[in-house]
């Protein structure tokens, strides 16, 4: 499965209707559901998003998963009771609804995130600030990507 990648930043329109990155469509692409599933981020002030195939792929991992009835109460609550499926139009656009944009203070532009398999929507200024962020604790824990391979490797190399 291809991954999402880079930043792209998109205007929104008075109706609240944003064009997805056509990076991100080709990845969507092929899905049963044409659109996207889109929720309220756990962490940031941001719109989390993926394919309703990756929401099921999550819901069959629960089923898997030992976890309180605490924790899958709030998982089904906060992910899936607040997910919402956003269709693309003809333009490959998707409209954000009033609520989400509110909490993720987003108005007049959109910027959205590819994280591998899902990607994040932000208000253009919070994401400066948070990647900023990010790439400080980066640099202070010396994460690097040559250092991520080679413990995936030693580790591979381990379970041979």
């Amino acid at each position: 499965m291809a991954v999402f990648l880079s930043t792209y930043v998109n205007k929104v329109d008075r109706k609240g209707r944003v064009s997805v990155p056509a990076e991100f469509r080709k990845v969507l692409a092929g899905q049963a559901y044409q659109g996207v599933v889109v929720f309220k981020s756990l962490q940031y002030a941001a719109l989390d998003a993926c394919s309703a195939d990756h929401m099921e792929q999550l819901s069959d991992s629960l089923e898997r998963l030992d976890l309180s009835n605490e924790e899958y109460e709030l998982i089904e609550t906060t992910i899936f009771g607040g997910s919402v499926q956003l269709p693309f139009d003809g333009e490959g656009r998707i409209v954000l609804p009033q609520h989400l944009c509110e909490f993720a203070g987003i108005s007049e532009e959109a910027a959205f995130v590819g994280r591998r398999k899902t990607f994040q929507v932000w208000e253009p200024g919070a994401l400066a600030a948070h990647e900023a962020r990010m790439r400080d604790k980066a640099r202070n824990r010396d994460i690097s990507l040559s250092k991520i391979i080679a413990k995936a490797s030693a580790l591979r190399e381990a379970g041979s």
